[in-house]
């Protein structure tokens, strides 16, 4: 997930003023002079170097750079080294204003400090702030000397285009993170170092869950069997769910003409998301980037009338959205997925209870897969449809609906969809990071562009009301996060392998064949360990795969009819008859339980 960043040319970096949080403010400011420091250090390093942006970050900051050789692990341990010099020197932040050509002649050889010297308006203040011999073209704020940073630690070094456009040159961002204290640095550090043993990347690999191909192409995810498996549960509780709460399945195709798109105002705001089109019959189609414009198609197939409405229709719709490849993360931000989307049809005073609803479902869905809850109000983005009055009446029936549920909530100013605002819930992971997850967008623009309407009470025609709404989201991305939210150890109900039978001795292969074959057929996913490896190391595998039960069976277990579990925690759970340990998968599997033994629910 890319933190939002604090520009470090923006006019006015108020992200703790404006979430009323003092502590935010002051720790953005004292990262954003922490970047600076390190610029310092790197320019006595590198004096050849051309410097960009140097902004604040959640969680850290950086400075993208123009080098002619790329920095090393060493050139970053020396880079801290002479930024804990000049931060002990205790050098004040000097803020000059200066003119526009007094600017351009300071900063005359660095391509990019011209062009955001020459993107600044007529008569607006232009300001440098200078610690030591680093001279930088900044608005600040920064703290009132480099003594006033605290502890910091650099991270990495990755490629960024200049303003993220992949046509301009490419540079080099290094990555750090600054704290009040070092108790707070270390607690910070301690955390990555737990999320990159969760990476679902890595642990997809271990795990088998999914792949991706050069000759499939990148952001494409092959979902490996393990991997569907996950994927084929979560579905299928997703829709029993949807389905009891009165949605209706549907199914639409991958392409659609570009008569729908231009109707629909894809075309028009969303076209650099979508990919090239295909001729057919001498009309262009394009791969679907979203589902909605056919549910709008399918509602609009029937005269409906007011007794019919609320219609709910949801679809897992794959759906493709061109995304740069600098960009692609693993299953998180992909090319080609699955999203559960689904589209509320129904009368303007149905809207906050539909939306209601909603937030009710979402609620059970964070529930029962562990995470906790926040959400945001995203209002108009730039690129929108629609005049601000109709926007407004969206966002009031919005914020009705989140006050009747009594459920705290940020603005997201500018982060709404291009044809309505929409409420984004995100999920709360183990680490406490933010994962995407369902969205709610009243719609009052689409229906209008697509004549969607029924007929009220008094016979005449009314326009509906469109609320789009996914649940998990992308499929991908939701299994990516629960790879790292669980760290690879799924629930019982959810674990692709349940567990794994280890006869100790080739004696007890038969019986724990017929063992296995019974929980097969109950609907248990066993395997048997048949290799030639040691018992210890046979348990230390299915440990490694996270499969929550290992089921040993020796001699004596082969003689009583019992089998001796293990839990992948380490705990000996003992002997018990095979149809004891089957009870115990249905209970904690049909309970949806995230404990591996009854005593710990």
């Amino acid at each position: 997930m890319v933190p939002e960043s604090i520009d470090a040319l923006t006019s006015d970096i108020d992200l703790g003023e404006s979430r009323g949080d003092p502590r935010a403010w002051e720790l953005a400011r004292m990262r954003h002079s922490c970047a600076h420091l390190m610029a310092e250090a790197i320019q006595e390093l590198r004096p050849d170097v051309k410097f960009a942006i140097g902004p604040a970050i959640e969680d850290g900051f950086y400075y993208d750079l123009d080098l002619g050789a790329p920095l090393s692990a060493d050139d970053l341990a020396e880079i801290e080294t002479r930024m804990w010099a000049h931060q002990k020197a205790d050098e004040p932040f000097v803020r000059r204003s200066v003119s526009r050509e007094e600017a351009l002649e300071i900063f005359g050889n660095n391509p990019y400090k011209v062009e955001l010297i020459q993107g600044f308006a007529e008569g607006e203040e232009i300001t440098t702030y200078q610690q030591g011999d680093f001279l930088d073209l900044c608005r600040g704020p920064h703290v009132e000397s480099t003594g006033r940073i605290g502890p910091f630690k650099l991270q990495s070094v990755a490629g960024a285009y200049w303003r993220g456009d992949e046509k301009r040159p490419m540079l080099q961002r290094v990555y750090g993170t600054a704290w009040p204290t070092q108790e707070e640095l270390d607690a910070h550090l301690e955390k990555l170092e737990e999320a990159q043993r969760r990476d679902h990347r890595k642990l997809g690999r271990e795990l088998d869950m999914y792949m991706v191909s050069d000759e499939i192409g990148p952001g494409l995810i092959l979902w490996q069997p393990k991997g569907a498996t996950v994927r084929y549960l979560v579905e299928q509780f997703e829709q029993q769910e949807q389905l009891a709460r009165g949605y209706k399945l549907v199914y639409t195709p991958h392409i659609a003409s570009e008569k729908i798109y231009k109707q629909s105002g894809h075309l028009e705001t969303y076209h650099e998301n979508m990919y090239a089109p295909m001729s057919i019959d001498e009309v262009d189609y394009y791969l679907k980037p979203m589902n909605c414009p056919g549910h709008i198609m399918i509602f609009k197939n029937d005269v409906r009338s007011y007794r019919d409405l609320p219609i709910r229709y949801a679809e897992l719709g794959t759906v493709y959205r061109y995304e740069r490849s600098g960009t692609l993360h693993g299953m998180l931000r992909v090319r080609g997925f699955t999203q559960d989307d689904a589209h509320i049809f129904c009368t303007p005073d149905q809207v906050e209870d539909e939306v209601e609803g909603v937030i009710d479902l979402a609620q059970h869905m964070a529930d029962v897969f562990g995470y906790q809850f926040k959400a945001y109000l995203a209002t108009r983005p730039e690129k929108a449809i629609g005049d601000d009055e109709v926007w407004q009446l969206a966002i009031n029936r919005l914020v009705t609906a989140l006050d009747r549920k009594g459920l705290a909530y940020e603005i997201d100013e500018g982060g709404g969809a291009f044809y309505g605002p929409k409420i984004d819930i995100k999920w709360v992971d183990a680490l406490g990071r933010e994962w995407t997850g369902p969205t709610i967008q009243a719609d009052f623009n689409l229906p209008e562009r697509f004549d969607v309407s029924y007929i009220g009470e008094d016979g005449e025609r009314h326009r509906a009301v469109m609320i789009h709404r996914t649940l998990l989201g992308s499929m991908e991305r939701f299994v990516g996060g629960l790879i790292e939210h669980y760290a690879g150890a799924f629930p019982v109900w959810l674990a692709p392998v349940q567990a794994v039978l280890i006869p100790i001795t080739d004696d007890q292969v038969e019986y724990a064949t017929q063992i296995g074959n019974d929980l097969k057929q109950r609907g248990f996913r066993v395997e048997i360990d048949t290799g030639r490896d040691r018992m210890q190391a046979k348990i230390r595998n299915a440990q490694m795969q996270k499969v929550p039960y290992m089921l040993v069976i020796g001699k004596r277990e082969a003689e009583a009819g019992t089998v001796a579990v293990r839990a992948r925690t380490g705990d000996d759970l003992g002997a018990m008859p095979a149809s004891d340990f089957a009870d115990l998968l249905t209970e904690l599997a049909e309970s949806k339980s995230l404990a591996l033994t009854r005593s710990q629910d």
